[in-house]
């Protein structure tokens, strides 16, 4: 029977392939089956593979770095004369794999065929050319010897692009490395040596060289030894000798050795076989997508020139056989029938060629979504046929239809549709959601490369990997800012009580009243205490004062709020901070008699008021002093008689006694003393003084300032309603007493929960794991009687015991165990320089012994905190033996045997101890990143540092403790404590032990970089509609709901391809399809790039790269490209014949594979601007640039979150305010340090946004940023050069020509001259996509030319030029004497994408107009690539537009045969438009002064992001958008003859016509071409000429206007003729 089968199979596979080769005959060349190829390649040349994998060891750990390279020289001898690419990096992929194991070997490799650290090596070659520029001294080596021959000279391309400022180094005088100490360059081995006999020497002279957090030190190196940079390569015999050499220093402690690689110019032969691999081929990318969408061509709007012939870059690209094609695997046939092979091959390339489909019948759309996912679920392997089904889709979706599908597919789906919306899709990573828009695979990566390391870290410290995958899982508590600090104490003053005081009685109490809707700023009368504010305040300072005043008119005004103050005195809290935080008993009394300061006396008189005449009385004598100090005129604080005058002018009206006696014997018996101390001391404690004076908003932290309050009550407002609506606060709920008591802490420290808090992180587990590590050998000190509990807090103490504040804080950390505390644990670790023979190197080897020693004693804290007092009060003033002796007291007092304390004290190896505090010093500056001297804690891994000026106490422990416990250690304590330890000793496993781990793993979760948030995933059902992955052991998990036809699923498949290929992950994927489909998903062919090790040579040293290929595309079909990059990406053709926009691959001839090769022409920084406590600076000016040229690119601040891009690439960069307004006004703030730059590296192939804080100068708070020039009396209307950009005006003008930025025609005036142009430039701005529009854009430019007498500069969009047009424009701008500039701007992540590629190019003609110029430009005209000028433009550009920004034209209404289409006098537009008028987007004006000043650009946007999410809303984006808006950014209306086209005027007008637009004909829909010709008289001459020019240039005969084969009119989607769109 089967045999039967089998051959009634073959005989059907014969009659099908006869059928088709007696039809097909493989015909013609024309029919066979075409490929499509596309390659990306990075701007800058291509970076050593060798060098890129010294840098991905250094990312698995710094010191792995320094065993590459020794390994490397190690296993130099073997001979790699015959080595391959391919044979390289499998020996490097070798050493790999001795470093890491698994998986993590896996993502190594996979990282290195990414190519993914050659930015890095790009950032280093800047550096060593500003290392070699910096030392003129080096230029006669230079010039003295010749350079090797045969040298590659690949970068002088390059260098024109100033944006590219990592070009490498040519070899300087032929040699491949050198060392730069600062001073001095070193080009010989003999002369460093003659340099390291005494490198101290002349070190005070020069400056030692900059290093940054990427350099690679040397992990033996001094930390203060003078800096040794070695530029060089691995793999060169000078960096072997040089290296050697600096070694052996660092071991001697002469040098800080610092390795940069770089492998100069020229010495790529020197570098042996495998150092050069990868330099001298172009860098091709991976970790993108490609899509070839089908293309509508309603409109035929196609080039009819002749299909050019050019050089392919034809690559043979072997096909995948395996796959399957509508139901036959080919590879399989194949084998059975080999004599066939031609004719089974034409077969499947018929098949392939005849599936494609764009259209189906309703009726077969329906469940094709539910299909899909059951073609997915039952497939052997799931990822890879989602990722056929999805990137093949128009090819498949035929017979996707026509399966039958089973039902309990689509009620399982459905049924998990009640829970998440239709085509939603979810994806996590061991539990943590990662946003899908914004994934990339350089990103996934990052993140399954730290889950990973994670892993292994943990595994080293012998954690069960079911607990491993438990821990990476578990999800941390949100970070909450919401610290309330709880200042419940009888010391707050308050003036109010919403729930008592008669004045409130009126007002309802129904809290139901905060859910309901009011006006915006409207507020909520309600007779409860929902918001406490309380303000901490010196009573005699001018802010206090003022604050006083503010609280009494808020509380005249009756807002609902409840007012109170907490009072202190500075001098007071100054006394608590100089005795560690208690008033010295004995000098207090007499000294307060003597020399009262008036915050104490002002707040003892409030207490008396207060207590004799009532609350009001006490606040309205604050209000009396502030008020007699004004009267006075001082802007001082308030004196003594202010005070005295205001006590008795408060309390004359209805005293009894004169006030002044009451005054005498207040001042004289010191009454209220104690309530004015316990009050300052009760805000030192709360830490608060710290702040000056702030608000207190229900405990949240507010400065206090004019809006502070409002802000604060509408931060409250939504918690307090959450809580109502869901019953936890009610009627009889203290609102204050709740919030306190879940959130509460007991001080505040801005260092640590602050807004200025800036949390560090870092990893402490390298430093248990191992025998002789820091850490692991450490000893702890512990609260009385708790030496053998689990100790999850464990503080580290950084202290530098020969400054006052390293013993202050160490002292605080042994107060701190005294106050019992048994979560915590302390370490102590001296991070100071002392003679062996000083009273600080017995004082710390007295706490060593303590520590190690005597632990266990009860009162060893108590001699310790005896023994630091003493110290702190001698420190070095006594002798050596005199503080021994009081050592040895101490000793006895305390219960620890003196004898053998001081023997201990006395054998105490002193080598060990050195050793010790240089390992301690390593670890601190290593992994810590905290230099000698510095005084720090280290909490579970949170670094604090403790600055000299700041007071460090141990409520501080006490609160890190608190907050970190409750945040990031209790939940992974409660992990370890349930762990089962398998393979450990039971002895091992004591309270250190598990200590230890807790820290270990708290301080490793810490420094990952993931979201917080979680999705419940296994809510929804997955027995038919998912895929379930892998071993539970896995180390990594991912969860995904998917909708596989979705443009983010066709992305997503792939990713979790290459992962389950490089990472074996387990995997849950829940199919989450659109129900009832009623158009095709899914319109594109898509291929993600992913590098393999077949991309690197296996007969030569060549790296090719990885590329797209699509096989066996349509050839009837017209195609659009798209490439899908990374967010940070900004990328443009630069090899491709062919039109990409329009590519119909019947037209090829005999070109097999259309190419086509992009580049990645810069890496977009982007981030956001934020002034505290207000708006976004919209229109603050920024430059960015290198420390030799400072200004490169600008740009300015979007209102819109505060946005701002600009374009990098990879290097050092410095960031700074533009001079003018902007710096006039702002300075950069980093933390709490101001700074006038920002250092920002950029040395990775994915951007990341930098957040950039501002704060206004002292005295310029008031000042605004943008002047309007109609309110301005100095503004440049009036000659005056003080608008708001006139600044900008003097330094951006010369960046247009200077920066490489610009084109033009070599020297601008004589140009002009030659062509009769004189006067101020016209700035005209288009757009084209496609050979056609570029064709268009050549006759308008020759159009314009012909009829305007000035100067014209043009301004192109470059993202869709194609690289010819982009080759013709600069000989066309020479021949007619015009100037040009290409200008981009990525599409900001935050704004909501378009997705059709039209559309997108619709966006851009109107979203970016404030920020896609340089800030010089004034103004600028759009005008359309299929328009013709018959005018001057002159006459346009000088136009008064009545202060408007914009400048459209309207609609002509007089060929009444298109009424019908007019939408705009009918429904909806009717209506919002209220009689203005609609206008046309082909032409318009833009002032861009006037556009900036009024932020017209940031509402457009506003308005866009609102109504593009609805996809019926602007369906001719660029023309409803500036239509709909014109109520907010109004329109000028320009005369009607400025733009006329046949479609809506009539002929009457023709004559008139300043412009002629080729407007779409909704009603014949006529091709543009024969419109153009028919319409327009002087086109076709026009288009001879620029065709001609063209054709001379790129060097091809000017043939006729020949036709190619047009694609068949495609079946029209139907849509309301309100959707015609009018352009391109």
């Amino acid at each position: 029977m089967e045999t039967r089968m089998r051959s009634g199979f073959r005989v059907m596979i014969l009659i099908a392939v006869c059928i088709v080769v007696c039809g097909y005959s493989v015909s013609a060349e024309t029919q066979r089956p075409k490929n499509v190829q596309v390659a990306l390649r990075a701007k800058w040349p291509g970076t050593s593979v060798l060098l890129e994998a010294g840098e991905l060891f250094s990312k698995e750990w710094k010191d792995y770095f320094w065993e590459f390279i020794d390994a490397w020289h190690t296993n130099e001898t073997e001979n790699t004369d015959s080595y391959t690419a391919k044979d390289c990096l499998q020996k490097i992929s070798k050493y790999g794999k001795s470093f890491v194991t698994g998986p993590l070997a896996s993502v190594f490799e996979l990282s290195l065929t990414l190519r993914s650290s050659s930015p890095r090596l790009v950032l280093y070659q800047q550096l060593a050319e500003e290392s070699l520029s910096s030392h003129p001294s080096s230029d006669d080596i230079i010039s003295t010897t010749f350079i090797d021959e045969g040298v590659p000279e690949k970068s002088e391309v390059k260098k024109a692009d100033s944006l590219l400022v990592g070009v490498n180094p040519k070899s300087p005088g032929g040699k491949c490395c050198w060392v730069d100490t600062g001073g001095a360059l070193f080009f010989d081995v003999p002369e460093l040596l003659l340099w390291l006999r005494d490198p101290h020497k002349g070190g005070d002279i020069f400056q030692e060289p900059e290093l940054f957090e990427f350099d690679h030190i040397y992990f033996d190196s001094s930390i203060g030894s003078p800096i040794a940079i070695l530029y060089g390569a691995l793999g060169t015999d000078c960096f072997k000798e040089f290296h050697t050499s600096l070694v052996e220093a660092a071991k001697e402690g002469k040098v800080k050795y610092v390795v940069r690689p770089v492998l100069p110019s020229g010495c790529e032969s020197k570098s042996g076989v495998c150092g050069a691999v990868g330099t001298r081929d172009p860098l091709n990318l991976g970790g993108y997508g490609v899509e070839l969408a089908l293309k509508n061509m309603e409109y035929k709007a196609m080039d009819d020139s002749e299909i050019k012939k050019g050089v392919t870059l034809e690559d043979p690209h072997t096909e995948d056989l395996s796959q399957e094609v509508r139901g036959f695997i080919f590879s399989k046939i194949l084998e059975r029938k080999p004599e066939l092979t031609s004719e089974i091959m034409a077969f499947r390339d018929s098949l392939l060629s005849s599936t494609v489909s764009d259209t189906l019948n309703v009726w077969e759309l329906k469940d094709l979504g539910h299909q899909t996912v059951q073609k997915i679920v039952h497939a052997s392997d799931p990822l890879h046929s989602m990722q056929e089904i999805n990137q093949n889709f128009p090819s498949v979706v035929s017979y996707l239809s026509r399966m039958k599908l089973n039902d309990s597919i689509k009620e399982e789906i459905l049924a998990n549709q009640r829970m998440i919306p239709p085509g939603k899709s979810l994806m996590a990573l061991n539990g943590a959601l990662i946003d899908i828009d914004d994934i990339d695979l350089f990103l996934l990566l990052d993140m399954v490369h730290q889950e990973l390391s994670l892993a292994d870290q943990f595994t080293k410290l012998q954690i069960p990997s079911r607990t491993v995958r438990k821990l990476l899982s578990t999800l941390p508590p949100p970070e909450s800012s919401a610290f309330r600090v709880d200042f419940r104490s009888e010391h707050v003053q308050y003036i109010n009580n919403l729930e008592v005081d008669a004045r409130y009685k009126q007002w309802r109490n129904n809290l139901n009243e905060l859910l309901m809707p009011v006006f915006p700023g409207q507020l909520r009368y309600i007779r409860k205490n929902l918001y406490h504010a309380v303000y901490v305040l010196d009573p005699a300072s001018i802010c206090g004062l003022e604050t006083v005043d503010t609280i009494i008119t808020m509380f005249e005004n009756s807002l609902p709020v409840r007012f109170g103050v907490i009072l202190y005195s500075t001098k007071l809290i100054e006394i608590l901070e100089a005795n560690g935080g208690e008033f010295p008993s004995s000098s207090l009394e007499t000294d307060s008699q003597k020399n009262e300061d008036l915050s104490s006396l002002t707040m003892r008189l409030f207490f008396y008021i207060k207590e004799s005449h009532g609350m009001l009385k006490a606040f309205e004598f604050l209000s009396n002093v502030n008020k007699l100090r004004l009267e006075s005129g001082e802007e001082e604080p308030p004196v003594l008689h202010h005070v005295e005058s205001a006590f008795v002018e408060t309390l004359l009206p209805k005293a009894k006694t004169p006030p002044q006696d009451t005054l005498l014997k207040l001042e004289k018996e010191q009454s209220f003393r104690e309530s004015s101390q316990e009050s300052s001391l009760f805000v030192f404690k709360l830490g608060m003084a710290k702040l000056e004076y702030s608000l207190l908003m229900n405990g949240l932290v507010h400065s206090s300032n004019e809006e502070a309050l409002m802000r604060a009550m509408n931060d409250e407002l939504p918690r307090i309603q959450e809580q109502v609506y869901y019953g936890q606060i009610n009627a009889r709920t203290d609102v204050l007493d709740k919030f306190l008591s879940e959130n509460g802490i007991q001080r505040y420290n801005p260092q640590i929960v602050g807004d200025k808090a800036k949390t560090k992180f870092v990893s402490l587990t390298a430093s248990i794991v191992g025998d002789e590590s820091l850490l692991k050998n450490m000893e702890y000190l512990h609260s009385a009687g708790t030496i053998d509990d689990l100790k999850p807090v464990t503080h580290l103490m950084a202290v530098d015991v020969t400054s006052r504040k390293g013993v202050k804080l160490l002292h605080e950390g042994i107060r701190y165990l005294m106050t019992d505390s048994t979560n915590a644990r302390v370490g102590f670790l001296f991070n100071s320089d002392s003679d062996s023979d000083s009273n600080s190197f017995i004082f710390m080897k007295a706490f060593e012994i303590s520590a190690s020693s005597y632990g266990h004693k009860k009162k060893v804290l108590n001699f310790l905190d005896q023994l630091c007092s003493i110290y702190e009060s001698s420190q070095d003033s006594q002798g050596s033996q005199a503080f021994l002796d009081k050592i040895s007291d101490l000793a006895d007092a305390n219960g620890i045997n003196s004898k053998g304390f001081m023997s201990a004290l006395s054998e105490f190896s002193l080598a060990k101890f050195t050793s010790h505090l240089k390992k301690v010093d390593q670890f601190l500056y290593k992994q810590v990143g905290l230099e000698k001297g510095v005084n720090a804690v280290i909490t579970n891994g949170r670094v604090v540092r403790v600055p000299e000026t700041v007071t460090f106490l141990s409520q501080d422990l006490h609160l890190l403790e608190s907050v970190e416990f409750k945040q990031r250690i209790k939940h992974v304590a409660d992990i370890i404590e349930e762990v089962t330890w398998e393979n450990v000793d039971p002895d091992t496993l004591m309270s250190k032990f598990m200590s230890d781990i807790i820290m270990s793993v708290t301080s490793s979760l810490s420094t990952r970089d993931r979201s917080s948030e979680g999705a419940r995933f296994e809510m929804l059902s997955a027995e038919y509609s998912a895929v379930v992955i892998g071993s539970e052991n896995s180390t990594l998990h991912i969860d995904a709901v998917i909708d596989p036809l979705s443009s983010s699923g066709q992305k997503v498949s792939s990713l979790l391809c290459i992962l389950s290929k490089c990472s074996q992950p387990s995997m849950r994927l829940v199919f989450n399809p659109m129900s009832s489909l009623v158009d095709l998903p899914l319109k594109n062919y898509y291929r993600f790039v992913t590098p393999t090790m077949d991309d690197f040579s296996n007969t030569d040293l060549t790296v090719h790269g990885p590329k797209a290929f699509f096989a066996n595309m349509p050839l009837s079909k017209t195609l659009t490209m798209n490439l899908d990059v990374p967010e940070s990406w900004l990328v443009e053709p630069v090899i491709a014949i062919h039109d990409l926009d329009n590519i119909l691959l019947e037209n090829l001839g005999d070109t097999r594979t259309l190419q086509a090769v992009f580049e990645l022409e810069a890496i977009v920084l982007t981030g956001h601007c934020s002034e505290k406590d207000h708006e976004p600076p919209r229109g603050l000016q920024m430059i960015l640039g290198t420390k030799k040229n400072p200004h490169l690119v600008d740009t300015l601040v979007m209102a819109n979150l505060g946005y701002w891009q600009m374009k990098v690439s990879p290097g050092v960069w410095y960031l700074q305010l533009a001079p003018g307004r902007s710096s006039n006004l702002y300075v950069l703030q980093d933390g709490p340090e101001m700074s006038p730059t920002k250092r920002i590296t950029i040395d990775y192939l994915r951007g990341k946004p930098f957040h950039l804080g501002v704060v206004k100068k002292r005295g310029k708070e008031h000042e605004k940023l943008l002047i309007s020039s109609d309110d301005d009396d100095s503004s440049l209307k009036h000659g005056d050069k003080e608008g708001w950009n006139a600044n900008i005006l003097k330094w951006a003008s010369s960046l247009i020509g200077s920066n490489g930025q610009s084109k033009n025609s070599g020297n601008t005036k004589v140009d002009n001259l030659q062509n009769g142009r004189k006067g101020k430039t016209i700035n005209i701005f288009s757009i084209a996509s496609g050979h056609l529009y570029e064709r268009f854009t050549k006759i308008m430019i020759l159009s314009v030319l012909k009829n305007t007498q000035r100067p014209v500069k043009f301004w192109f969009i470059k993202n869709y030029l194609s690289p010819q047009f982009k080759d013709v424009i600069p000989h066309m701008a020479q021949e007619y004497g015009f100037e040009y500039e290409l200008v981009t701007y990525k599409w900001p992540s935050w704004l909501h994408k378009q997705k059709e590629k039209q559309r997108i190019i619709w966006a851009y003609k109107i979203l970016f107009l404030d920020v896609i110029f340089p800030l010089s430009l004034e103004k600028v005209i759009f005008v359309d690539a299929d328009q013709i000028v018959r005018a001057d433009m002159g006459e346009l550009y000088d136009m008064n537009l009545k202060g408007r920004p914009l400048g459209y034209t309207p609609f002509c209404d007089n060929n009444r045969d298109m009424d019908g289409f007019r939408f705009w006098k009918q429904g909806f537009w009717k209506e919002h438009l209220r009689g203005r008028p609609y206008h046309i987007s082909a032409l318009y004006v833009v002032d861009l002064i006037k556009f900036r000043e009024t932020a017209a650009g940031d509402n457009l946007r506003v308005f866009y992001e609102t109504l593009s999410k609805d996809p019926n809303s602007l369906s001719n984006l660029d023309q409803d958008l500036p239509n709909y808006a014109q109520h907010t950014v109004p329109i000028f209306s320009l005369p009607q003859e400025w733009l006329w086209c046949e479609s809506w005027c009539g002929n009457a007008t023709k004559a008139r016509a300043k412009t002629i637009d080729l407007c779409n004909n909704p009603m014949t829909k006529e091709p543009k071409l024969q419109g153009a010709r028919r319409i327009v008289t002087e086109w076709p001459d026009l288009d001879l000429e620029a065709r001609q020019f063209t054709s001379k240039i790129l060097g091809e005969n000017v043939s006729p206007v020949e036709k190619v084969v047009s694609p068949p009119a495609q079946p029209q989607v139907i849509k309301e003729d309100l959707e015609i769109k009018d352009e391109l």
